[in-house]
């Protein structure tokens, strides 16, 4: 009961957050871009929560007993790729005005790249985005929700409605702030799980260092082997990209960096988001090492998925009682923070750019976007049950490794546009952006048949320059569209 009672307090502080960020302000300009007024700081901590999914939440202390500290390389790329973003991507959106940053496909590259790319994100996110709450409903269902037999369908529906609720009259204007309460509360149920795993083992603040530092899994570098897919160059350069693609390129990391009220403050928030980010993904790695540290003292069998070890420590009771709610609290905040904001983000999306609100009155596109925004919320319910339906974990490996697909053409799409001056044939786009993909899985079979290696990250930056080589193929002279 205290578990239930502290989820409806919860919802209950979404609710008065929504309600008075949510007065007066339920127009379109407030829902896809907060009016234009949110403040940077406010955006950095909240953009911390979008990124940390409830995924993150339970998957990465995991990693530390496969691949030790090594996901660290990445992080450190993660940074790099945010100040690209900051100088690069963020001056062009903020120039150019843009409310979708697709926009920006159909003034450089024409009408069917435009749709293209919109449509290759909202395919992405939807699945992605889907994928990551299905998975935190499954936990929380296994958890916590069966021993009061609540069924799974009514769990992942009370979830989006929940999330439908407090988004759906204001939008970004809303998670800005409820994303910045999720954000704290997911850092500080991290931080608290931290601090009972450290009594638990009896440990100060001097034998809390050392039992992470003098551990094996202590490492976070790999400079030796070029095979394996930890190699410090390979993970460097994979998280410089990805960040660019899934925060750059991507509408619902965009939407909020939009809504700042200038392009400096935008910066000055990509900058300090960029910077939290190392810490917090350090902390969570720290505590997979204090897990396994924790199982060998108190003789505990670890789960075979990785995945497993930090609900399994919460629920047995192992670490106390408190914990549980903790890791409660900690990840839905994780699931909603980043939920939330990727149903507005495809609302806006596919009401900018496929359905073209904004050569409607206002009204009739007000009421255009809450009846799109209620039907994304519909086909989240129902993505997520069929995941269950399904019921395998690794269909979710499947969707990540989709993912890594899609972003590709919007990588080649954008370098295209930025980094040359030609326009390519706008009825070709669309058939380009389709045979990347494919090819890179052709490859991907060949090369994996021939020697055994397995395509990791770098399968996107391939995707990327092959879109990219197929549109320099089939591209006009240059372009007297610009990128101002």
């Amino acid at each position: 009961m205290v578990i239930l009672f502290v989820i409806i307090l919860y919802f209950a502080l979404l609710m008065l957050i929504a309600w008075v960020t949510g007065k007066k302000s339920a127009h379109n300009e407030a829902f896809f871009l907060g009016s234009r007024k949110s403040p940077w700081y406010v955006v950095a901590v909240g953009m911390v929560g979008s990124s940390l999914s409830g995924v993150s939440f339970v998957s990465v202390p995991g990693w530390v007993r496969q691949t030790d500290m090594t996901y660290m390389q990445m992080v450190a790329g993660f940074f790099f790729g945010y100040v690209l973003i900051a100088k690069i991507l963020l001056p062009l959106y903020y120039r150019l005005n843009l409310t979708s940053i697709y926009t920006y496909l159909q003034r450089r590259i024409g009408r069917s790249g435009y749709k293209t790319g919109a449509a290759f994100f909202i395919l992405s996110k939807m699945t992605g985005a889907a994928a990551r709450l299905y998975l935190v409903a499954l936990i929380l269902q296994i958890y916590v929700f069966e021993q009061w037999h609540i069924p799974f369908g009514v769990t992942a529906a009370a979830g989006v409605a929940l999330i439908w609720l407090y988004t759906y009259r204001s939008g970004v204007k809303t998670i800005i702030w409820t994303d910045t309460l999720q954000a704290v509360c997911l850092v500080g149920m991290l931080a608290a799980i931290i601090w009972q795993v450290k009594g638990t083992l009896g440990l100060d603040a001097d034998g809390l260092v050392r039992s992470i530092t003098e551990s094996a899994h202590f490492r976070m570098f790999e400079f030796g082997d070029w095979g394996s897919s930890q190699h410090f160059v390979k993970q460097f350069l994979s998280g410089i990209f990805i960040t660019v693609v899934m925060t750059g390129l991507d509408q619902d990391m965009m939407q909020k960096n939009l809504s700042c009220r200038n392009l400096k403050e935008a910066q000055r928030n990509m900058y300090t988001y960029g910077f939290a980010f190392t810490p917090i993904n350090f902390m969570f790695l720290c505590l997979g090492i204090l897990l396994i540290n924790a199982a060998s003292q108190m003789h505990l069998e670890l789960p075979a998925s990785g995945d497993d070890i930090l609900p399994m420590f919460c629920a047995s009771g192992a670490l106390g009682n408190a914990i549980l709610v903790f890791f409660t609290v900690g990840i839905i905040a994780a699931a909603f923070s980043s939920a939330d904001s990727a149903l507005t983000a495809l609302t806006t999306s596919f009401c900018i750019d496929i359905l073209e609100v904004g050569r409607e009155d206002a009204e009739k596109a007000r009421r255009t976007r809450m009846r799109v925004h209620l039907l994304m919320s519909v086909v989240f319910v129902l993505i997520i049950l069929a995941f269950k339906a399904i019921n395998s974990r690794s269909v979710i490996d499947a969707i990540y490794r989709i993912a890594s697909y899609t972003y590709g053409p919007l990588l080649g799409l954008f370098a295209f546009g930025l980094y040359t001056k030609r326009t390519p044939k706008d009825r070709l786009v669309p058939a380009v952006c389709i045979l990347a993909p494919a090819v890179c899985f052709i490859v991907e079979y060949i090369v994996s048949s021939l020697s055994g290696y397995r395509f990791g990250y770098e399968i996107l930056m391939l995707n990327g320059a092959i879109t990219f080589a197929g549109l320099r193929i089939c591209a006009c002279k240059p372009s007297v569209i610009t990128n101002t």
